[in-house]
């Protein structure tokens, strides 16, 4: 698929209708379309696009330049003229902005009920709340419409609506990801935060937009990490059927290596309530009170009522909230212990939009039970599907080993089906594992898969350093080879071809299913002493045997 195909598929998905609430504004498809030809063109110029054609939705409280952003409040719109930092630095490596998307406004909210543009609704279950606030991105993700998209959190609003759309949503910890651009909701708190399909997706995408992580900042995983685990007794508003549903989540990760201990998590959900029921939450008014209290009809009622009520916290509660904040904090870290990460539940349960009705604010809060502690002790998480939504949680600047567990509860991830590259087929020292793989993963390639080619080739051994097959195709006697097909950026092939050494070359190589594809060959004058291993079906079986 080119990348103006996957354009032409983004809005053809769109004129179906499904969930048009999660849009606030949708580009013109032509400046898309325009914008993907201008992709296509700078990939055909020799630029390395890492995110090439990726399609991107962008939460409305998040600059794009020349969209209006909204904050989910029609009275507060302004159009920018540069976009968040974010934003640049995704469409520098080449992704696609398709539109902006629906939130809790001022991004005050965990349901995505609180928008005059329409409460989201579940992709699966429309009577049940999409999660908010960032409840827009997750569901034009959850329906594939785009591959990728941006959300603030600053309580789990980057985490929540990923758990109840069944995607990953990673959060990095505060200050990885520059928030310039970002309509503030707790300024010294937000977090922008990705939404995708895979993991793998997610986290190319933060990388990108991160600034440089510290010195010191772990880069993985250990083997067998230690995870911290609470009890089924500890965890709050959870039926027995999302229990037995973390339970496994859990056994999961003991089952791929993991060591679990128990933790303790009372300081941890006292140090959650402190973010709306203390001083913390004058940071909201301090962002957008003045508005509020100007057009205070404009507002929705909720959220007007849970910034206004910040209007008159004195200062001493707040220094007193902050002083209260770093004891539960010690307390925290001193029950976290020597864990590398703590598995909660992301959300202990799916509301339905009947339920935030009657009862907003306190249903509300019961859904940000285990993601309101982890800004204000300055850490990162990783929420994925696993049953029921789960969230890998680490301490600041360990994104990289919070990341390396949440994909062992993922497993091998699904192929993603859409890619700017081109295909290579290699069937030798270019294999995964082999000498030579190096020199596609540095060029930007991406393994798609293993493949035969039709049979109508003949491999022999070629008294090369490192050993290389070479492949012939043939009239008669020829056999089917196996190899594995990899995706390169189109810029990387050239260099690729120029340094190819004799007797290899690239050229058209037909495969099983009939496709053809550019793969390696040899030059028959090379292959008259070399011995004809064909009979193995593949340079890998011809190096066991």
């Amino acid at each position: 698929m080119t990348v103006q195909d996957r354009v032409r598929a983004a809005y053809a998905q769109l004129a179906l209708g499904e969930r048009p609430e999660a849009w606030i504004t949708l580009r013109p498809a032509e400046a898309v379309f325009a914008e993907a030809e201008a992709v296509a063109g700078r990939l055909a110029a020799g630029e390395t696009l890492p995110l090439a054609g990726k399609l991107v939705a962008v939460k409305d409280n998040i600059d794009v330049a020349g969209l209006p952003t909204t904050a989910g409040c029609p009275s507060y719109a302004y159009t920018p003229v540069v976009s968040a930092a974010a934003v640049q630095r995704l469409v520098d490596a080449g992704a696609i902005v398709l539109g902006k998307t629906n939130l809790d406004q001022f991004a005050t909210g965990l349901v995505g009920t609180r928008s005059p543009y329409g409460a989201v609704r579940d992709v699966r279950d429309p009577a049940r709340v999409s999660g908010g606030s960032s409840s827009g991105s997750a569901v034009a993700v959850a329906l594939g419409i785009v591959d990728l998209a941006l959300g603030t959190d600053t309580a789990g609003s980057g985490r929540v609506p990923a758990a109840f759309q069944q995607i990953v949503g990673i959060k990095p910890t505060y200050g990885v990801v520059p928030t310039s651009g970002v309509v503030p909701a707790a300024r010294s708190l937000d977090c922008v935060t990705v939404f995708a399909r895979t993991l793998a997706e997610g986290r190319e995408a933060v990388a990108i937009m991160s600034e440089p992580f510290p010195a010191d900042a772990p880069l993985a995983a250990p083997p067998q990490p230690v995870i911290a685990v609470p009890d089924r007794d500890e965890l709050l508003h959870m039926s027995e059927e999302w229990l037995d549903a973390f339970e496994r989540a859990a056994k999961t990760l003991e089952s791929a290596g993991a060591r679990l201990r128990p933790i303790k998590l009372a300081p941890f959900l006292a140090a959650a309530k402190l973010l709306y029921e203390g001083g913390f939450v004058a940071e909201r008014y301090a962002a957008v009170g003045a508005f509020i209290d100007s057009l205070p009809d404009d507002v929705d009622p909720t959220v007007g009522a849970i910034i206004g009520k910040a209007r008159d916290i004195p200062a001493h509660v707040l220094v007193a909230d902050t002083e209260r904040l770093q004891k539960l904090r010690d307390e925290a870290m001193a029950e976290w212990g020597d864990a590398d990460a703590l598995l909660l539940p992301t959300a202990p349960f799916h509301p339905t939009i009947a339920e935030v009705t009657a009862d907003p604010i306190g249903v509300n809060a019961r859904v940000g039970t285990y993601t309101n502690f982890c800004n204000l002790f300055g850490l990162a998480a990783v929420a994925v599907p696993a049953g029921i939504g789960v969230q890998v949680i680490t301490r600041g600047f360990a994104d990289a080993v919070a990341a390396d567990i949440a994909a062992l509860l993922v497993g091998p991830e699904p192929a993603v089906p859409y890619s700017a590259g081109l295909p290579l087929l290699v069937l030798g020292a270019h294999l995964t594992g082999q000498p030579l793989n190096h020199q596609l993963t540095s060029a930007g390639g991406r393994l798609s898969g293993p493949v035969r080619t039709a049979a109508e080739y003949r491999m022999f051994a070629l008294p090369t350093a490192p050993p290389k097959p070479g492949l012939l195709r043939v009239a008669l006697g020829g056999a089917a080879i196996a190899g594995e097909l990899w995706e390169l950026p189109p810029a990387a092939l050239g260099p690729f071809l120029a340094a190819l050494p004799a007797p290899m070359a690239l050229g058209q190589v037909r495969l099983a299913d009939g496709t053809s594809v550019t793969g390696f060959l040899c030059e028959p004058a090379a292959l008259a002493d070399a011995p004809d291993i064909t009979a193995h079906g593949g340079w890998l079986a011809y190096l066991e045997s």
